[in-house]
């Protein structure tokens, strides 16, 4: 992508004042451009109100050119303005994480930061260290209970009969956009206990991958704090971790159950390796894409999982008006996806 970015105005010009106030905060910027001395204002009013003006405009049109610059880091990152609540507290959110980005590197403007993303040696090490500040997930273990029971109880068996039929006895699941692995580790904890009851003699495999290097970073090294294992009975506790003072730290037998990646789901040629996938979780992840991302992530979703595989997202997430190939099953207290029986058939 080149340096200079050709965008249209993102506001309607009647919208701009409000837009520009706002941007302006965030920057923590005084608008001392606008100011005019109460005796200029009184003695000399039309001289006043013409610097008013002008310096009025000359603050639309840097704040402007602030808001193409912004747009376009938003753009590198692969994150679309349509995740946002509103366009303003979109922006404003990577203003701050832009200026603190920009503290780090030394740069005083944000045309400079963007030169930093796109043009300067450091950009594929800068764009990666924007991206951790900006992906940030929050999670704990066994975060969401109903949705884990009736993968417990009723996903898995439905899988391993599958399975059976294929004389496979191994179980491949995919955490996509794991964060920081409790997800991924409270999956491997779950697919333990099954393994010492009725599931002998099987084996399973949890891929867990996400954007933020920081997060998977973590993950391997798996040591926690109270906010993140909170919901853990005393029986996890003490079987699964390991005390480290006032945190917890995952056992050896559960990190060896995991292969942590960094990973971005719009990557299309490692996307096309995640192949023979059983059961895929893909939590609050997608309301991060536009419409037509989520139908290239959904897309390889579909690819890669086998025919009685499944998928699970965020209880408020939805896959309807996205896509056709995937048709919602209703479990208890749950809701899942699997492959639709039409595209079977057309195929």
């Amino acid at each position: 992508m080149k340096a200079e970015i050709i965008r249209p105005s993102l506001t309607p010009r009647s919208d701009r004042k409000e837009l520009i106030s706002d941007l302006f905060h965030a920057l923590n910027q005084p608008l001392t451009t606008l100011r005019c001395s109460l005796e200029l204002t009184l003695h000399q009013p039309v001289r006043a109100a013409e610097q008013y003006r002008e310096a009025l405009n000359h603050a639309l049109d840097h704040a402007e050119q602030v808001v193409r610059l912004v747009s376009g880091i938003r753009e590198l990152v692969e994150v679309d303005e349509s995740a946002a609540d509103s366009e303003v507290l979109e922006l404003n959110s990577y203003l701050q994480r832009c200026a603190k980005r920009m503290q780090a590197v030394g740069v005083k403007s944000f045309r400079e930061y963007y030169e930093c993303l796109t043009i300067k040696p450091i950009r594929q090490a800068e764009l990666i260290s924007l991206l951790n500040e900006i992906t940030v997930g929050e999670t704990c273990f066994f975060r969401n209970q109903p949705q884990l029971d009736a993968i417990r109880n009723l996903v898995i068996p439905r899988i391993v009969e599958a399975r059976a039929k294929m004389a496979l006895r191994h179980l491949r699941i995919w955490s996509a956009g794991c964060s920081t692995g409790e997800e991924p580790y409270t999956l491997a904890m779950m697919m333990t206990e099954e393994i010492a009851g009725r599931m002998k003699g099987w084996t399973f495999e949890i891929t867990a991958t996400d954007l933020n290097e920081r997060s998977v970073a973590h993950a391997k090294q798996g040591i926690y704090g109270n906010y993140s294992t909170r919901n853990l009975t005393q029986y996890f506790r003490q079987k699964y971790f390991t005390p480290r003072g006032e945190l917890l730290q995952v056992n050896s037998e559960m990190k060896s159950c995991i292969s942590f990646q960094r990973l971005n789901l719009l990557d299309d040629s490692r996307m096309a390796f995640m192949k023979g996938i059983d059961l895929v979780m893909c939590c609050n992840v997608l309301i991060y894409f536009d419409g037509m991302s989520k139908k290239r992530v959904i897309q390889h979703f579909y690819n890669n999982l086998l025919p009685h595989g499944y998928l699970f997202l965020g209880h408020s997430e939805s896959l309807y008006g996205v896509t056709d190939d995937f048709q919602l099953v209703h479990l208890p207290s749950a809701t899942a996806y699997v492959k639709s029986e039409k595209r079977h058939i057309s195929r």
